[in-house]
């Protein structure tokens, strides 16, 4: 680097570099630091009380829980979201055939993009409204409605599906796999639209099925695209405090219910930290949940590292 460079170039990061370190690194300093005492909140005043808050959430069944049903998010919207999200954008790129015998989406496949695309527009409080409607547990709801006109359900003992133990945690998941499907499906197409025809079309003649072309050409080129959206489907499973303080209910306040059937880690922070008084406490939870996702985000990214594809 030339003379005089170092001191351009430092010039240059220094702001961005601060602010980063300001509003980003210190928060999170500042989180830990609290989680080591008995902050209620609101008061200036303060005990050291060590690591105390971290052993009392040893004991803590609802955070345990709460726990447990980031993991099984963990587990299942990411799975279903990106195979669905492949399926359709291996359809519309390359699900199809032309009349000459080549390789294409499936008829209208610009148009459905559109439409897969769209869930992404709204924002997560609108979609909370929309799938509270969808979700009534009387014959007004449209699923129970829907489930009655067919006479699968009793019109006077229609499914509670936001409360229901049972139930709850798979429509809150219906609702991400809805929300996101069409984002993944955008880009999954974007990445295989650079992969060349020839490659689909030397298959085609080889005698290769969809299902072969799909298998052996289309997800060995597409996995670095697959494993960013596993990371970014990860953060989300293990956040999912909107759509959960928004759409179910709870004796206490930001949802979770039906008793605690719902819950997820930030549910229960919020609720401590906010609701409780328990400021400390939530802060120690804010740790945890900060680990928990750096550590399966380095575990996704080792466990699905492969050799890169090229082509």
């Amino acid at each position: 680097m030339r003379k005089g460079q170092y001191r351009f170039v430092a010039g240059f990061l220094f702001v961005p570099v601060a602010l980063y370190l300001i509003f980003v690194i210190w928060p999170y300093i500042q989180t830990f630091g609290y989680s080591l005492t008995d902050w209620k909140g609101e008061s200036q005043t303060f005990k050291f009380v060590g690591l105390d808050n971290y052993r009392a959430l040893l004991h803590d069944d609802v955070f345990k829980e709460a726990i447990w049903h980031n993991l099984l998010f963990l587990v299942f919207i990411p799975v279903i979201t990106i195979l669905l999200a492949l399926f359709f954008a291996f359809m519309v790129n390359a699900g199809g055939r032309s009349k000459a015998g080549g390789v294409q989406g499936v008829a209208g496949s610009g148009f459905y993009k559109i439409v897969y695309f769209f869930p992404q527009v709204l924002s997560l409080a609108i979609l909370a409204v929309l799938f509270n409607a969808v979700y009534r547990s009387d014959g007004g709801g449209l699923l129970n409605g829907f489930l009655i006109k067919l006479h699968l359900v009793d019109v006077n003992n229609p499914v509670e599906w936001l409360n229901e133990p049972n139930v709850v945690l798979w429509a809150l998941m219906a609702v991400v796999v809805w929300h996101g499907v069409g984002f993944y499906l955008v880009l999954f197409s974007a990445a295989m639209q650079s992969i060349p025809r020839d490659i689909y079309e030397a298959a085609l003649i080889d005698g290769a099925n969809r299902s072969q072309s799909f298998f052996r050409i289309t997800l060995p080129l597409l996995w670095e695209t697959v494993q960013t959206a596993w990371v970014y489907l990860g953060i989300i499973a293990m956040d999912m405090f909107v759509l959960v303080s928004s759409m179910t209910s709870n004796m206490g306040a930001y949802g979770g219910g039906p008793d605690h059937g719902s819950d997820v880690m930030s549910t229960v922070m919020m609720r401590n930290f906010l609701y409780f008084g328990k400021s400390g406490y939530a802060c120690a939870m804010g740790v945890v949940m900060l680990l928990l996702t750096l550590v399966l985000s380095v575990v996704t990214l080792r466990a699905t590292r492969r050799e890169r594809i090229e082509f």
